[in-house]
């Protein structure tokens, strides 16, 4: 709930704060000082105010960027964008220590995830892959002459940005996801309007003032609007102006896009929800097979759409497949986030916590056994923490086997044979992400190939890159973001024919 201040201006009253929204070029307070608390979930206290989007300042922000593309030469300008994306980078690592605080402090991150996912592994080459793409990219390519209806013509495909891109991003990674988000928008040659998510807005401000200060992109191509509300994001969707909308969050809010951008035919890049299934097959090492299993359940709180939340291992080594996942349970570090050990920090809300405490509840009554876990850390009275949880004998249609829970919960269901676990693993309406162990990798291939999913390790392998496409199949989204197939899901494709 958005709240008054009093006066013109507001003093930060956190070393970390950066209140204020990028628009047309200029660090500005929203246009009717109204403010939102940023609140560290951690310690369920205030880390201090941000400046709240009006609809008015969402509206000058989709203008700023739509005269940027239209009046200025950053579409066309492949140098120059190279440049300013380079630029970015360098102001970024200069600030990295600043904003591996802000993450640890608004997001609830364990410090350790800073170290890869939540901020190096994307500042090592989420804005460097796209720039250095400009160079090597097939902007134009020729076609063969063609004497289509007797004449005979020269052909050229063209590639060419596609406009304003509504940038949309979630709370979990945000700082990752954001700068996969501008990267891609940016060195295509596309304006961005960025909304963070209100409950993680200082990493997003943070950019904008670095952009605006350390940078020479010019006014208007990137403009950070957050806001408290849904409603006034969805003035980002609903714009005729915005002509692409790339969002990551929850599969329900992904639907309700789509359904507001069908009747103009929006562009969209959908990255959604998942169930991710870890298959072990039988001849697998359970040991190192399942070592890691709490600790991708657990990770930042399970707060991860790719995470592995089921685990299916064969009837005839389930037991002895639950023991060491169990053990490897009880040894998982969790609390604060800004100790080094530490792999699950809090929940990102009460809300959040409150939720995964109701799936908690709804596995029990459902008939799945509770392993360990499943209330609240009577250690951490302070914070949105809920237990490592292990559910033992989950069957398929459970809905904590079925529905994404967001939290440290962990299914194991048994399986009879390799084709009943990969029919388990694919009864699921997402498709984002999914691992098979073997003592075999090509066995294991075989396995892969059949589960219907945008993403699969095996044996623990890790496929995330800027050079790697990442997105689902089903309800786990539309299109995918990183790599050549993200780079060319920003630009149009136009035909030129002459004589």
């Amino acid at each position: 709930m958005t709240t008054s201040t009093p006066g013109t201006g507001l003093q930060p009253t956190h070393e970390l704060a950066e209140p204020r929204l990028l628009i047309n070029g200029r660090l500005v307070e929203s246009s009717d000082i109204r403010v939102f608390p940023n609140i560290n979930p951690a310690t369920e206290e205030s880390l201090g105010l941000t400046f709240d989007a009006t609809a008015d300042d969402i509206d000058r922000a989709i203008g700023a960027a739509r005269r940027a593309f239209d009046e200025t030469d950053w579409s066309t300008d492949h140098a120059f964008r190279k440049q300013c994306i380079l630029q970015l980078q360098q102001a970024l690592e200069k600030n990295k220590e600043l904003m591996r605080s802000v993450l640890v402090a608004e997001v609830g991150a364990p410090v350790s995830t800073t170290r890869h996912m939540q901020l190096e592994t994307p500042l090592g080459d989420d804005l460097l892959w796209p720039a250095q793409a400009i160079d090597t990219f097939p902007w134009e390519r020729d076609l063969e002459d063609n004497d289509a209806f007797g004449v005979l013509s020269w052909r050229k495909v063209h590639k060419e940005p596609i406009g304003v891109v509504g940038a949309i991003v979630p709370w979990n990674f945000p700082l990752q996801t954001t700068l996969n988000k501008l990267g891609m928008a940016l060195a295509t040659g596309n304006t961005v309007v960025l909304k963070p998510a209100a409950l993680t807005p200082w990493n997003a401000t943070h950019l904008g003032r670095l952009i605006a200060e350390e940078t020479d992109i010019p006014a208007g191509v990137v403009n950070i609007v957050p806001t408290a509300g849904n409603a006034r994001a969805q003035l980002i969707v609903d714009d005729p102006r915005v002509e692409m909308i790339s969002f990551t969050g929850s599969t329900a809010t992904g639907r309700h896009i789509q359904e507001r951008v069908a009747p103009m035919t929006k562009r969209l890049l959908l990255e959604l929800g998942g169930k991710s299934a870890h298959i072990v097959l039988d001849d697998a090492d359970l040991e190192r097979a399942l070592a890691a299993s709490a600790f991708q359940a657990c990770l930042h709180g399970g707060q991860g759409c790719a995470l592995q939340t089921r685990v299916l291992l064969p009837r005839s080594r389930y037991e002895e497949g639950l023991a060491i996942i169990e053990a490897a349970f009880r040894a998982v570090a969790y609390g604060d986030p800004t100790d080094p050990v530490t792999i699950q920090g809090p929940q990102i809300s009460a809300q959040q916590r409150d939720r995964v405490e109701q799936y908690i509840r709804i596995g029990q009554e459902e008939g799945a056994r509770l392993v360990l876990g499943g209330g609240r850390p009577a250690h951490l009275p302070r914070g949105y923490y809920v237990e490592p949880t292990l559910f033992a004998d989950v069957t398929p249609e459970m809905r904590i086997a079925q529905e994404e829970i967001f939290g440290p919960v962990l299914a194991v269901l048994p399986y009879d044979d390799e084709e009943h676990a990969v029919r388990i693993a694919n009864d699921s309406p997402y498709g984002l992400s999914g691992a098979v162990s073997s003592a075999s990798s090509e066995r294991a291939l075989a396995v892969a190939r059949r589960i219907r999913t945008g993403t699969v390790s095996i044996n623990g392998g890790v496929a995330h890159g800027a050079d790697a496409p990442y997105g689902g199949f089903k309800a786990s989204g539309i299109g995918r973001q990183s790599g050549p197939e993200g780079f060319e899901a920003h630009l149009e494709t136009k035909i030129v024919a002459g004589l």
